[in-house]
């Protein structure tokens, strides 16, 4: 089977072939740490560590790196208003980001550069590009000459004569930093120093990196010359990739990167999230109401390259969702002992599982198509959560244990590439119910009925109920329950 992904740059779907076999280099573009995570950055993270442990499943070894950007305009006002330093602000809301993701189960990325750390390197590419004629110098300041550079454009589909037109009839003549191009659509590489703002010592004299010169000098520092993938929000699209490529490859006269991809924009009940429109949230408040997992598992089910629209149904439908799933990955724990399995000792692949497997590669492999996938582990939750049942009425399975056990582990590993994971304990501190409780439950609702207290009877019914537990009273007085 082969992996597909739609490349952004070429405008289509090719299949996927690393520099060096085996190994696939993978920049992600960062965060701008000025403030608490939001919806979008949830997304964006969420979809690209999946990418990556897709790949890593898939065998190869990948090398992910994802910035920081800890100095911008963002930063330094949030500085101004708190009374501290860039650096502080900086320093928080990076740890912030490191929490929000923990709870996420994102995994961490193999190198973190920040623009700070790497101003050596972005004084030596704005050199170079200076040097061979695409940067140049004005009252302190360095700007790119996007003219100089032929296929700018070749990312976002823009052409560089209508994006001169456009801008000419929007352009503040009276903007001292538009005096200061030769043409509209230069951007500024290196900025020159302004009043109590962090500087640094240059060949230009004090200043600080243009946004677009951090993320190449980055890449350049970290993965090298060109990278296998490089992806971010489709919002970066254009300027700040188009921009980077442009910086990039005019300085070596190699891609940047062979594969260009980027996930669609988030909306909050229909509407572009903004803090103007109120409808603004970040992560850790989303977390307050709903589990983490069921974030991943509702980020997932949509196409990561679609606008993905976060509603309060959406969310409880992946809440749901999550619970059914939960009760598939928590199989083994439960029943693993009853059915007689080795609690440590793995069976080797069957037929059966290599088949699921290779299912759930079919469907991924089609440009990360991760909601094809999670059918196939809804399948197998569904056979689970099903013999789990007759477990716990008649005592037994229709399904041979071995198998059971061989689908249960089919059904971890798959979940682990998806980054969902059910912890034994789990079920306890989100407010589930064990059978032991269940079963409890039912014979006090049973006491209740003989004793004709049907309000009593109903007030059970309906914690079971809320708890995803449903009762079917069958003749005799005998009760049956399932889980949703």
């Amino acid at each position: 089977m082969t992996l597909k992904l739609y490349n952004t740059l070429t405008r289509r779907e090719e299949p996927f072939e690393p520099l060096e076999p085996g190994k696939v280099r993978m920049y992600c573009c960062g965060i701008t740490v000025y403030d608490y995570c939001h919806l979008g950055h949830a997304r964006t993270c969420i979809v690209w560590d999946v990418v990556r442990r897709y790949l890593e499943w898939r065998g190869y070894e990948v090398k992910y790196v994802q910035n920081f950007t800890d100095i911008d305009d963002k930063i330094l006002n949030r500085a101004r208003q708190e009374g501290i330093s860039m650096e502080e602000v900086s320093e928080r809301f990076i740890q912030a980001y490191f929490e929000d993701m923990e709870r996420l189960k994102v995994k961490k990325a193999d190198d973190y550069p920040r623009a700070t750390h790497t101003i050596d390197g972005i004084e030596r590419l704005v050199c170079e590009l200076e040097q061979k004629g695409y940067a140049y110098r004005t009252n302190g300041d360095v700007y790119y000459c996007v003219c100089r550079f032929p296929s700018y454009g070749k990312l976002s589909g823009r052409k560089l004569e209508d994006l001169q037109a456009g801008a000419s009839g929007r352009v503040d003549l009276e903007d001292p930093e538009n005096q200061k191009k030769k043409n509209p659509a230069d951007f500024a590489l290196w900025k020159a120093a302004k009043p109590g703002e962090p500087s640094w010592d240059s060949p230009w004299g004090k200043g600080r990196p243009g946004w677009h010169i951090e993320c190449s000098a980055m890449v350049r520092e970290k993965l090298g010359e060109t990278i296998d993938i490089h992806v971010g929000g489709s919002d970066l699209i254009f300027p700040h990739h188009e921009n980077e490529i442009a910086q990039s490859e005019a300085v070596t006269g190699k891609p940047l990167a062979r594969y260009w991809m980027h996930n669609g924009m988030v909306k909050v009940e229909g509407e572009k999230m903004s803090k103007s429109l109120g409808n603004f949230i970040t992560i850790r408040d989303l977390l307050e109401r709903v589990e983490p997992m069921a974030v991943r598992l509702f980020i997932l089910q949509a196409h990561y390259r679609k606008p993905l629209d976060f509603t309060d149904e959406a969310l409880e439908a992946a809440t749901n969702g999550w619970h059914t799933l939960r009760e598939g990955l928590l199989f083994g724990h439960r029943y693993g002992e009853q059915l007689g399995w080795d609690p440590i000792q793995e069976n080797s692949q069957s037929k059966i599982q290599n088949l699921l497997e290779q299912r759930f590669q079919e469907a991924v492999d089609n440009d990360f198509n991760f909601a094809g996938g999670l059918a196939v582990l809804f399948e197998i939750t569904k056979k689970l959560v099903k013999e789990g049942n007759l477990l716990v009425h008649e005592g037994k399975t229709e399904t041979p244990p071995q198998e059971l056990e061989q689908q249960w582990r089919t059904l971890v590993e798959l979940a682990q590439v998806l980054g969902l994971e059910a912890e034994a304990i789990e079920q306890e501190a989100t407010g589930g119910l064990s059978d032991a409780e269940i079963e409890d439950l039912i014979q006090k609702r049973a006491e209740a009925r003989k004793a004709k207290n049907w309000a009593e009877s109903d007030r059970i019914r309906d914690q079971l109920k809320a708890q995803g537990i449903v009762l079917i009273d069958q003749p005799g007085g005998v009760t049956r329950w399932h889980r949703q």
